[in-house]
């Protein structure tokens, strides 16, 4: 059975500008540290970490909701794309960013979980405090 999870942290940002630079390709490449090309339109695709890391958008609500097909080259042959949910919401001055992964392989889910918080979250709390 497909894995699903839920993340979240608090960013000091807008919630316009967490979901700006979610679908930006500079501002994504500078968070995480490596390459992003990304279509930020419904329909546009996004390609991260060289490669690594590809999907499309499925949904885009600005400032709030972003749904993408996610997939990693370690996806096996014939796997189905995972669905990826960004929810941006504002708390107070600051913003909750919300990841809710559905539909990883079997059993990936605990691999990916931790990948989001070493490569996104951690480094966007850092990438937004020094922006501030």
């Amino acid at each position: 059975m497909p894995d699903r999870f839920e993340t979240s942290t608090t960013l000091a940002a807008r919630p316009k500008e967490v979901y700006r630079a979610w679908l930006d390709s500079r501002a994504h490449a500078a968070f995480v540290g490596s390459t992003a090309e990304i279509d930020p339109r419904v329909g546009g695709t996004f390609e991260i970490f060289d490669g690594y890391i590809k999907g499309s958008n499925l949904s885009l609500e600005p400032p709030r909701r972003i749904v993408q097909a996610w997939r990693t080259t370690e996806f096996p042959e014939g796997s189905p794309d995972s669905r990826l949910e960004i929810l941006v919401a504002a708390e107070g001055a600051r913003t909750r960013l919300t990841l809710v992964h559905t539909d990883t392989p079997d059993g990936q889910g605990p691999r990916y979980a931790a990948g989001w918080e070493e490569h996104y979250l951690t480094p966007m709390r850092e990438y937004f405090a020094r922006r501030r």
